[in-house]
């Protein structure tokens, strides 16, 4: 009986529980249309000296939620989680007055257990992001999301893409019209060279040319291998990354969860590529929003601007910094078409994991790799951004 709407997936289910109903395409069958599922706890309390929690099943209507004795829950992570989300709540609380308050450990505060809910939906919402960021991606690298500091979920308005996506009326299509025949892109004459660039990389895959200056990569009309020295940005992020909520007021961030070497390339900047007229008109509207996902395509002329706010990649919640550790460098493969280069992030120095990732917006101050002479800066904005960086080189705004 299922028929294309708009709901989740989960009201669904729980409609077809409610009637009785079953519907494979959502998993629902026979076999589990009456399976009991712990999703998350909601409450707490003591009665008759016997501890209750208060279950969400999974699939199943808030109207279904019971009380279960301790005794009976076999799912110590939900437990553990009711316990941190509770002191979480109470810490914070806390932190906001001089006297110490006294918990009642019969039963939940009416505030404490609508918090310990929503951290609950956050919690599943953000698991389903990243698995939907991990199905969409084409890289090797794995996609996390964490949130320890407030109880926003996913943006609702940004859609996942692995590369650019042109506005109507604009044409990304202009494949390479030639290809090398190397045995060994790294020792011959190769494509960079036929561009009148220095090959990009060294033997250890790492970026050797400065800022400012292209990079050719081998293309589809090659006849060297994937495995070529010269086809590095093509093949994608090879880190494990974390976008994670900071704690500074920046809202999202990108950390990366293992340790990246000095000059190695990290993510491409992807998103809608529109023109500069265009740029200026979303302009106006981002700055009265203090954001800022323009950024102008001016390696050589000024026609087109990539805007991330809502389709992009992984670098559409990387922030900014005064002392960033990463730079833009701009890439040609298939589309050498001057106007339309791609944008690759590479990182200025050793990147430890754990560490968020930056790029200075407006390019100027990137480690011992940069150029203050390099102009591939976001799109001139019209109102000034207050900088959140922290940085002690910090310049106070982002434009």
């Amino acid at each position: 009986w299922c028929v294309p709407c708009l709901v989740s997936l989960d009201t669904l289910q729980e409609l077809c529980r409610k009637e009785k109903l079953t519907c494979k395409s959502i998993g629902i069958t026979k076999r589990n249309l009456n399976n009991y599922e712990v999703e998350y706890l909601c409450d707490y309390k003591v009665e008759k000296d016997m501890e209750y929690y208060l279950v969400k099943w999974k699939g199943w209507p808030d109207s279904t939620n019971t009380w279960e004795p301790l005794q009976n829950l076999k799912c110590p992570l939900l437990l553990q989680q009711f316990s941190n989300d509770k002191h979480n709540y109470l810490s914070q609380v806390k932190k906001g007055k001089a006297i110490t308050l006294k918990e009642n450990h019969r039963a939940l505060k009416p505030a404490i257990a609508e918090y310990i809910v929503k951290k609950a939906k956050q919690r599943i919402a953000l698991q389903r992001w990243q698995d939907e960021l991990n199905r969409r991606k084409n890289h090797k690298g794995m996609i996390f999301v964490e949130n320890t500091v407030d109880l926003e979920g996913p943006p609702s308005d940004f859609y996942y893409i692995n590369e650019y996506k042109p506005a109507p009326g604009i044409s990304l299509v202009n494949e390479a019209t030639f290809g090398c025949s190397c045995t060994d892109c790294f020792f011959e004459k190769c494509c960079p060279a036929e561009a009148g660039v220095l090959l990009a990389y060294n033997k250890n895959q790492q970026i050797k040319i400065p800022p400012g200056t292209p990079i050719y990569e081998c293309n589809s009309r090659c006849q060297c291998g994937p495995d070529c020295p010269n086809r590095i940005v093509q093949k994608g992020t090879q880190y494990s990354l974390c976008i994670f909520r900071t704690s500074n007021g920046c809202g999202w961030g990108v950390k990366t969860l293992v340790k990246i070497r000095r000059r190695s390339f990290v993510m491409e900047y992807v998103g809608e590529v529109i023109t500069s007229e265009e740029a200026e008109r979303r302009g106006q509207l981002y700055d009265n929003k203090g954001i800022t996902y323009l950024f102008d395509l001016d390696y050589e002329s000024d026609e087109f601007t990539v805007d991330a706010a809502r389709y992009g990649n992984v670098s559409h919640f990387v922030n900014h910094s005064c002392d960033p550790n990463l730079q833009v460098f701009n890439v040609f493969i298939d589309n050498l078409d001057t106007r339309l280069p791609r944008i690759a992030l590479f990182s200025t120095r050793t990147i430890n994991a754990g560490e968020e990732l930056t790029f200075d917006y407006q390019m100027k101050g990137s480690g011992d790799i940069s150029s203050d002479s390099v102009d591939h800066s976001p799109a001139k904005k019209r109102a000034r951004t207050v900088c959140k960086c922290g940085a002690v080189t910090c310049r106070g705004y982002l434009n």
